[in-house]
């Protein structure tokens, strides 16, 4: 027979398994930024060009979202 976990247990878990994602997101973000920084010291890319890669990328995220938003817009 399974018992029931205590509601204030499950809040702990969650909360315990957010703090895991947010190191986890630390940790790649910050691997990330390492790198990107190698690659411009190296001059294989500018922060110019990182710049308008990530608005170009962000623009067509947003309407890619947009358009799931709105399929018939």
């Amino acid at each position: 027979m399974k018992q029931n976990t205590p509601a204030a247990w499950e809040q702990v878990q969650l909360a315990a398994k957010l703090a895991d994602l947010k190191e986890d997101h630390y940790r790649t973000v910050l691997t990330l930024s390492a790198m990107l920084e190698l690659f411009i010291d190296k001059g294989l890319l500018s922060r110019e060009e990182l710049t308008a890669k990530a608005e170009q990328l962000d623009e067509q995220l947003e309407s890619l979202i947009s358009a799931s938003l709105h399929p018939m817009a």
